[in-house]
């Protein structure tokens, strides 16, 4: 999860920069059914008639990739990224929500709702795989790599409903982390109506989903969600931990060849535009705008970018190839970019 370090990253003081500049309009995409067609969205889509920059991860190949990085690691870790890509489905709207985004006086989504309507998102993957109380990520930790905090619980056996209430409980299981966007899932009471599907690459997949979920984080001023779900399902559990183990290694061989490659500011983002099957889109970042400082390692940055979005897309993570950070699609500015929440980039 997350993209690489560049030498040509550009960070933007604070103060040269007006950040309420960056509120964005939301790109979640409200549905009367949640079996909506997909088709007639597009047909009616206004921001990119047509989607001709997107492209069905079904039918992606390394040939669509711009010429210069058409490498067959970077092809496979985009399919990597979009095998732990999620299309969320929320069937609440939180009364809790603020009137205004932080600091500004535009409407924060959904704020004035009444009524319950289905409204879908996209987000992102990571999995902990825990045995007996201590747990490890995809790159072999058991600690945290930001915060430093060790994988490790009180009980020993998996938390799951299931085993609850089971004389043999699963002494392993999986913590999958979904990643998304504030304004998608917003607090507890729309977490617990949320359904995350897996796998969701063609109308015709078999449907694979979750809906039994917490949050664990939410901050609306960075526009930023996680969301947690438990299993011992041996089956799930270890094809989504395999995947995100091949997409770390994909990750730094990437990383190898293109890092500080001379101007290189490509980025790619997978998500499910207007809730349908998920789409690749490419493009490039912008400017990477220095918002606050995380630590004496990374700083809170911001970033723009030209790459195809649209209602459904809010939350997905966008992945910079030569950009270092975690952060998530939070909508589309009035200048036609699109931008991010915050997240953290390695300080230079």
């Amino acid at each position: 999860m997350g993209s690489l370090l560049s030498s040509d990253a550009v960070l933007t003081k604070r103060n040269s920069f007006d950040i309420k500049n960056l509120v964005v309009n939301h790109e979640t995409e409200v549905l009367k059914v949640e079996a909506a067609d997909v088709h007639t969205l597009i047909d009616q889509c206004r921001k990119n008639p047509g989607h001709a920059n997107f492209i069905p991860v079904s039918r992606f190949q390394v040939t669509d990739l711009p010429k210069g990085y058409r490498d067959i690691n970077l092809y496979e870790y985009i399919i990597a990224t979009a095998d732990l890509t999620v299309r969320l489905a929320v069937k609440k709207v939180s009364p809790n929500r603020p009137q205004f985004w932080p600091g500004t006086k535009k409407p924060y989504p959904f704020c004035d709702t009444t009524e319950s309507v289905i409204r879908t998102g996209t987000g992102e993957l990571t999995i902990h795989k825990y045995i007996e109380g201590t747990g490890q990520d995809a790159h072999g930790s058991n600690s945290n790599i930001v915060s430093g905090s060790k994988l490790e619980t009180m009980y020993k056996t998996c938390p799951c409903k299931k085993c609850q209430s089971s004389e043999q409980p699963s002494n392993v299981w999986w913590e999958i982390y979904v990643h998304t966007a504030t304004h998608v899932v917003f607090d507890e009471a729309e977490a617990a109506a949320t359904t995350c599907r897996l796998f969701y690459d063609e109308k015709a997949c078999p449907v694979v989903s979750f809906d039994r979920v917490s949050e664990v984080e939410a901050n609306v001023e960075r526009d930023k969600c996680m969301l947690k779900y438990e299993t011992c399902d041996m089956a799930l559990g270890e094809k989504l931990f395999k995947t995100e183990v091949r997409c770390g290694r994909l990750f730094k061989k990437v990383g190898n060849k293109f890092a500080r490659k001379l101007g290189n500011k490509f980025m790619f983002i997978v998500s499910h535009p207007h809730g349908g099957p998920k789409q690749v889109s490419i493009g490039k970042w912008r400017t990477s705008i220095k918002v606050g400082q995380f630590n004496k390692t990374f700083d809170r940055t911001k970033i723009t970018y030209t790459t195809c979005t649209c209602p459904g897309s809010s939350g997905a993570l966008i992945h910079c190839v030569g950009l270092s950070g975690n952060h998530i699609h939070s909508g589309a500015l009035e200048t036609k970019l699109n931008c991010s929440g915050v997240g953290y980039h390695y300080r230079q």
